[in-house]
């Protein structure tokens, strides 16, 4: 009887110092690593002539955060002094700056709040994913409509749905976040209290559970994203259309139907993946638009976010929140950029983050 020899299972040997070192180079070396490395040495240099504009800017405004001290007549001159000294407001702007950034870079440290007398860190990260929350929700929104919207109009170019949805694109365009806000305002009012107006969340909100917690807070946050996705929608649904129609009329489109391919399979797979490109690398800027049209949501609505807590700093010259809270904007924007890119290289792989500037 022929025995069958039992196969012997070794187990697999560990992984060499160098072959793990040869893991970590080729990350490292990879196009993705080396193109972001390149994209934060960038943002280091932007932040830093960002911080010296911001400063010295502020620095231009007449008078300082202890003006209404100086004002109140019980408040003496030695306590202000004091507060002067606790601050460092009676040193001079270059040393105030320099100061301050060395902290930043050492210990991450962006000062104390004149205003709130807390970290500002504390006072950023209790506001920041408020505003986090309601600029991704605006983006979602704002893709998610004008996208499907735009392809039909193309697709029905010139008919009645397409001139109707341009109309509606003109009337969203001449409407900016500060007119559709107001008339949010006053829509809510007309419909009081069907929509919340005010802040995050509702009174009861602690008592809730978790589904009814995510629920209160998706009902806040309808009327500040409306807001912000109007003026935002229009544009993007007449680029969305302006591209598909560019790449409609491309020749290797009449290839692929004079093949006989399926409308909808040379329109969602040959030619939106060709229009969608210029909408991807516009997703970056989204976030600068997003967040200049926060400063005017966020107080229209009692919104606790970024924006609102910028204009009350500046109206209030507490200078290390008002500087801090900048920093923290321009982060957003420059991840925001580039994410933008990154996504593009994943949606048409054509495209080198190499050949990127």
């Amino acid at each position: 009887m022929t025995q069958i020899p039992t196969p012997s299972f070794q187990p697999n040997p560990k992984r060499s110092p160098v072959e793990g070192w040869y893991v970590v180079k080729r990350f490292l070396t990879s196009e993705t690593s080396l193109y972001t490395f390149k994209r934060i040495l960038q943002a280091l240099l932007t932040l830093f002539l960002a911080s010296i504009f911001s400063f010295f800017v502020i620095q231009l405004t007449p008078g300082n955060f202890l003006d209404l001290y100086r004002q109140n007549p019980q408040v003496s001159a030695e306590t202000i002094q004091q507060l002067e000294e606790q601050f460092g407001l009676d040193k001079p702007a270059l040393q105030q700056y320099w100061q301050w950034l060395v902290q930043v870079v050492a210990h991450f440290n962006f000062g104390i709040s004149f205003a709130y007398q807390r970290s500002v860190a504390e006072v950023l990260w209790e506001r920041i994913p408020n505003t986090l929350l309601l600029s991704l929700s605006s983006i979602l929104l704002t893709w998610a409509i004008a996208i499907p919207l735009g392809i039909i109009g193309a697709v029905r170019q010139n008919k009645f749905l397409d001139q109707f949805l341009r109309v509606i694109s003109y009337l969203g365009q001449g409407l900016p976040t500060i007119i559709t806000g107001l008339l949010l305002l006053f829509f809510a009012q007309m419909t009081a209290p069907l929509f919340p107006i005010g802040g995050i969340t509702s009174i009861n909100h602690a008592d809730l559970n978790w589904f009814g917690k995510i629920l209160d807070v998706g009902w806040h946050l309808i009327l500040p994203t409306l807001a912000l996705s109007i003026t935002s929608y229009a544009g993007l649904q007449r680029i969305m259309r302006g591209q598909m129609l560019d790449v409609l009329r491309q020749d290797y489109i009449r290839t692929a139907r004079a093949k006989g391919l399926p409308d909808d399979r040379v329109i969602y797979v040959h030619a939106l993946r060709n229009a969608i490109n210029p909408m991807i690398t516009l997703l970056g800027f989204e976030f600068a638009n997003i967040l200049a049209g926060a400063f005017i949501t966020e107080n229209y609505f009692n919104w606790p976010g970024l924006g609102r807590l910028i204009l009350q700093a500046v109206q209030a010259q507490d200078l290390y929140l008002v500087m801090a809270s900048l920093m923290m904007g321009a982060v957003i924007l420059i991840v925001g950029n580039l994410l933008a890119d990154i996504a593009l290289t994943i949606a048409d792989p054509r495209i080198k983050l190499s050949e990127m500037n």
